[in-house]
């Protein structure tokens, strides 16, 4: 330990006597803690709930002789999460240590998850088009940044064909979408659908339009002002009401209506917030360039308030994949339906630590992930 670092804990942990004894208080219940957590997660744990019914936590009841078409959506969205990566950090990110941690990660993977061959070899590939991508996004970021978001939303479709079939694929039903596969669908069709609505309804509501400006008010603070579980069960009841006769909505677009309806609200206010940030100089001066209202604001404004709020709309990523969850009090078996369902097995009853600390630590695994993005975009978007 080094002069430098006793001094820092002399100066914070033990300037005087009674700041040294509740160091010591602390240290002796964080050892009693951690010791008692390590001895539950060695000794009394059942893991099997987790190792049995890995399968059921990540694809539901899907059926198995298709997982082929999950594998390839895993490898989509991982290579162009992977190239967006690349493309965001820098060439002093990419080191040799975060290399071998993670091929250490992807080993670790191989030996502890109970995979048959097929799937060894699949996330095998997936983790060599990971690297692959990752480094093409670093090193060619000038050529595939203008075409980024186009490629992003040319995928979703294609994602949708794979998962769903038809069109030549054996059709699968939504009602055999589960688990984590139907989490991140919700969430990430929500997140698109929901973020340039709420743009719309956040200019709409700087709109010197009455008609406008009033409706985006009462929208905002109508739905504002409701629970998500009370639009989701209006969304399963009420949406089809609204619709002709012979139109059946299914469960999980009527879900995925209500979600978005929620979060475009928020987002709205979060977006506004980044407007009346934008100094009014900025559209006198785009106006004195001869530029007018609707493309100063979509040139000019837009962007900068975007940037200003991006925490806040990450945040409010991250609120809408948590709040998924409660999509299985309307019938859907997401995450935290298949959960219930696993535990629900005869021998497998009451290990409920075991379970839903597995699903709070993929829930955590992926909003972690979301704010290191933010953080990274925020960093580039400064320089």
């Amino acid at each position: 330990m080094t002069n430098s670092q006793l001094l820092w804990l002399r100066k914070n942990l033990f300037s005087n006597w009674y700041n040294s004894l509740l160091t010591v208080i602390c240290l002796v219940f964080l050892f009693w803690v951690v010791r008692g957590v390590i001895t539950w997660a060695t000794t009394q744990a059942q893991w099997a709930v987790i190792q049995v019914n890995l399968r059921l936590f990540l694809v539901g009841r899907f059926p198995q002789t298709l997982y082929w078409r999950a594998w390839i959506v895993l490898a989509i969205a991982s290579t162009l999460g992977a190239v967006t990566a690349g493309i965001f950090m820098t060439k002093q990110q990419f080191t040799k240590r975060g290399v071998a941690l993670f091929a250490f990660i992807v080993g670790l993977l191989l030996v502890i998850l109970p995979l048959d061959l097929t799937s060894r070899l699949w996330l095998l590939l997936v983790a060599v088009l990971l690297f692959v991508a990752f480094w093409i996004g670093g090193s060619f970021s000038k050529v595939i940044a203008p075409w980024l978001s186009i490629v992003w939303l040319l995928s979703f479709p294609i994602i949708l064909w794979l998962i769903g079939g038809g069109f030549g694929l054996q059709s699968v039903s939504t009602n055999l979408w589960n688990g984590l596969l139907l989490t991140l669908l919700m969430a990430a069709v929500s997140i698109v659908l929901s973020f340039p609505i709420g743009v719309l309804l956040a200019l709409g509501r700087t709109s010197s339009l009455p008609v406008v400006r009033w409706f985006c008010i009462l929208y905002i603070e109508i739905i504002r002002g409701l629970p998500l579980i009370g639009i989701l069960f209006l969304a399963q009841v009420m949406l089809p009401l609204f619709l002709p006769t012979d139109w059946r909505l299914d469960r999980v677009v009527r879900a995925i209506a209500g979600l978005v309806l929620f979060s475009a609200a928020y987002m709205a206010e979060n977006v506004r917030g980044g407007l009346q940030a934008i100094p009014r100089g900025q559209i006198e001066a785009a106006n004195a360039l001869g530029l007018n209202i609707p493309l100063a604001v979509i040139l000019i404004v837009l962007p900068q308030a975007l940037r200003a709020v991006i925490p806040a709309i990450v945040g409010q990523f991250i609120g809408l994949f948590k709040d998924t969850s409660l999509l299985s009090l309307v019938g859907l078996v997401e995450l935290t339906g298949i959960a219930r369902s696993i535990l629900a097995q005869p021998q497998f009853l009451g290990r409920y630590a075991e379970v839903y600390l597995f699903i709070g630590l993929i829930y955590w695994v992926f909003c972690y992930s979301m704010s290191l993005a933010s953080r990274q975009l925020e960093r580039q978007l400064s320089n």
